[in-house]
């Protein structure tokens, strides 16, 4: 069916300098396409840094999506990049991730739903709705947003959509280790489908990144990141092999929905 490769960017934003960081967004798009990626994945709030606080107008600005799909078209390279926008002066913003196809091609943006504490709750509006499915050349693409992932319902939701991928921008922090290691690789297994979960390094205010960001394949292999440094990780996705795996480890097939009747209650 469809051969590419997926690459996450772990890195350290220029905080509330969303210029700076489409620049160097702009430069690890070519990178990644140099070591073969056809899609990029970067961290959440990739444009300006995650714990930075109150997000000035210049930060939330929705024309911030057309200049990453302007990268993806310049480059040839199709990216889901974390952003906040503000779709009204009388609302709160969005924490979003936007998949952007290799034409420059907005194809998908979807709203942060499961918020996370107070560093969330004060300053975004919560989404209302689970990722939408793009086709990328043959690879279906979803996407969530750090805290999401660690709910196992909407990665199931991604996969029952016929996902390939599951691209997971992330501000992972000190102490939960636990989620790049484990959560990561067992939401790929048991869903039999890659997870793309790109971090930041380093620190902001009172918050220290884990960095291992990491791509895990539905066998339960994975690439990683060093805790660190800024890097590129890349990882071959090939769907015939993915079928192939899901005829194996039938988990999606042997389902029994008519028992899970409990999982949509209050």
């Amino acid at each position: 069916m469809a051969r590419g490769a997926v690459a996450v960017w772990q890195m350290a934003p220029a905080i509330r300098q969303p210029q700076v960081n489409l620049a160097r967004l702009e430069t690890a798009a070519q990178e990644a396409r140099a070591h073969g990626a056809t899609i990029l994945v970067t961290p959440e709030l990739a444009l300006t840094g995650y714990d930075i606080g109150v997000l000035d107008p210049a930060s939330t600005d929705p024309a911030l999506v057309g200049e990453v799909a302007d990268i993806a078209r310049r480059q040839g390279i199709a990216l889901v990049a974390g952003l906040t926008i503000r779709e009204s002066a009388q609302a709160g913003p969005w924490n979003v991730s936007v998949i952007v196809d290799r034409l420059g091609q907005v194809r998908a943006l979807y709203r942060k739903v499961h918020l996370f504490g107070d560093i969330d709750r004060s300053r975004f509006l919560a989404g209302a709705a689970c990722s939408p499915a793009a086709d990328l050349d043959g690879i279906v693409v979803a996407t969530l947003i750090c805290y999401d992932i660690e709910f196992p319902e909407p990665a199931r939701i991604a996969a029952l959509a016929g996902a390939h991928l599951l691209a997971v921008p992330t501000a992972n922090m000190v102490p939960w280790t636990f989620i790049n290691e484990h959560i990561i690789p067992v939401r790929a297994f048991e869903n039999q489908l890659y997870v793309a979960y790109a971090n930041h390094v380093g620190s902001e205010g009172d918050t220290a990144y884990l960095g291992r960001s990491v791509i895990a394949a539905p066998d339960g292999t994975t690439a990683r990141a060093g805790a660190e440094s800024e890097e590129i990780v890349v990882m071959p996705i090939d769907t015939d092999e993915l079928d192939l795996r899901r005829r194996v480890a039938t988990y999606l097939a042997d389902r029994r929905p008519d028992l899970y009747q409990a999982l949509a209650k209050e």
